[in-house]
C-alpha cells in the first residue's frame, strides 16, 4: 500500500474545516504580532509629541527675546518645529496603518471564530476571548462604540497635524514679520509674501481634508454631483482622464446607501491611482427605483481577481470593500485579467430591510 493510498482524504466541509482552523491560528499570531508594534509605536509617538512641545516651548522663549536673536538662530528653531511636527505626523500616519491592520485581522479572526461555531466546531481560542468575539447584540454595539470613537481619534490626529500646526505656523511667521517692519522692510514683506503663499497652499489641504472627510454635498445634493466634484478634484491631483457616466434616473437615496457607495467610489478610485498605472477612468452610476450599481473601469495594468482571495490580500482595500458591501447585502464583481485593465461593479439594494 503506497503513502497516498493509506491516507485519509477528507471531506470538502473536513478540508474546510481544517483550513479555518489553520487562518485563525495565523490571524492570531499577527494579532499579537501587531499589538507588540503598536505598543512600541505608541512610545515613539509619545517621545515625538514631548519633543513637539520642547520645541514650541523654544519659540515662545524665542519670542521673548526677538530683537536680540540672531535671524539664522530664529531660522534654525523654525525649521526645527517644522522637522517635529513632520516626524510626528510621519509616525502617527504609521500607528494609524498598525491600529487599521490590527483591526482588519481581529474582525477576520471574529468572522472565522462565528463560523467554525455555526459548523459546531470549537475554535481553539481561550474563554475569555470568545465570550468577547462570540457575544450577542453587546458586542455589536460595543464594536460599533469602539469604531466611532477609532474615527473621532483619528479625527482628532488629522486636526492636530493639519489645520492646528498651520494656524501655529502662521502667528509665528506673522510675529517675525511684523516685528521686521521695524528693522528691513523688504525681508518683511517676503516673510509676509511666504505667509500668503503658505495660507494658500494650507486652505486648499484643508478644504480637501474636509471633502474627504465628508463632502457637505452628499448631503445637499446627493451622490450623482458629489462624485462628479470629486472626480474633477481627483483628475486635477492625478492627471487621470475620468469621466463620470449617470445612466439610471435622477433620484435621492437614503443617506447611508449614498454614504456607502460613494465610499466604494472613493476606495475604487484610489486603488486605480496607487496601483493600476492607467491614464483613463470611467466612472458608470445607475440608479433605478429598487437598486443602485456603481462601476470603476480603467486601461490600467489589470490583475488577476483570484489574488483577491489570497491570505496577503485580506487587509487590502479592495477586499475590504467586498466584505462590507457584502455585509450589506450587496456585491462586488470583477472582471479583469492582467494587462487588459479593470471593471469593478459594485452593486446594492437601496430598499429598506425590514
Amino acid at each position: 500500500m503506497t503513502e497516498n493510498e493509506g491516507a485519509v482524504e477528507l471531506s470538502p466541509l473536513e478540508a474546510f474545516l481544517e483550513e479555518s482552523h489553520a487562518h485563525l491560528d495565523k490571524a492570531q499570531r499577527g494579532i499579537k504580532e501587531i499589538s507588540l508594534l503598536v505598543e512600541q509605536s505608541h512610545g515613539e509617538v509619545e517621545k515625538l509629541a514631548k519633543r513637539n512641545a520642547d520645541i514650541t516651548s523654544r519659540i515662545h522663549q524665542l519670542q521673548a527675546h526677538f530683537d536680540t536673536v540672531p535671524r539664522e538662530d530664529i531660522r534654525t528653531v523654525y525649521d526645527d518645529a517644522l522637522d517635529a511636527q513632520q516626524r510626528l505626523y510621519t509616525m502617527r500616519g504609521q500607528l494609524e496603518k498598525l491600529q487599521s491592520d490590527e483591526e482588519h485581522l481581529q474582525t477576520f479572526s471574529e468572522y472565522v471564530t462565528r463560523t467554525l461555531k455555526i459548523l459546531g466546531e470549537k475554535p481553539d481560542i481561550g474563554e475569555e476571548e470568545a465570550e468577547g468575539t462570540l457575544g450577542g447584540s453587546e458586542s455589536v454595539f460595543g464594536q460599533i462604540i469602539q469604531a466611532q470613537e477609532d474615527e473621532r481619534r483619528k479625527i482628532s490626529r488629522q486636526m492636530h497635524d493639519g489645520p492646528a500646526q498651520v494656524l501655529t505656523n502662521f502667528i509665528l511667521q506673522t510675529e517675525i514679520a511684523g516685528r521686521l517692519f521695524d528693522t528691513d522692510v523688504e525681508l518683511a514683506r517676503e516673510e509676509l509674501e511666504n505667509l500668503k503663499e503658505a495660507a494658500n497652499s494650507s486652505f486648499v489641504k484643508i478644504r480637501d481634508f474636509i471633502f474627504e472627510l465628508r463632502p457637505m454635498m452628499l448631503d445637499d445634493l446627493g451622490l450623482v454631483p458629489t462624485v462628479k466634484r470629486y472626480a474633477e478634484a481627483f483628475k486635477e491631483k492625478t492627471g487621470l482622464d475620468v469621466v463620470v457616466l449617470n445612466t439610471g434616473i435622477e433620484r435621492r437615496l437614503e443617506s447611508h446607501h449614498e454614504v456607502v457607495l460613494f465610499r466604494a467610489i472613493q476606495t475604487l478610485l484610489a486603488n486605480v491611482r496607487d496601483h493600476a498605472q492607467a491614464t483613463q477612468v470611467k466612472i458608470s452610476i445607475d440608479l433605478d427605483e429598487k437598486n443602485a450599481r456603481a462601476s470603476i473601469e480603467d486601461n490600467g495594468v489589470g490583475f488577476d481577481p483570484e489574488i483577491i482571495e489570497t491570505e496577503e490580500y485580506e487587509s487590502r482595500s479592495l477586499n475590504i470593500l467586498c466584505n462590507q458591501i457584502e455585509h450589506l447585502g450587496g456585491m462586488v464583481e470583477i472582471d479583469s485579467k492582467p494587462g487588459e485593465g479593470a471593471r469593478i461593479v459594485v452593486r446594492l439594494s437601496t430598499e429598506d430591510q425590514v
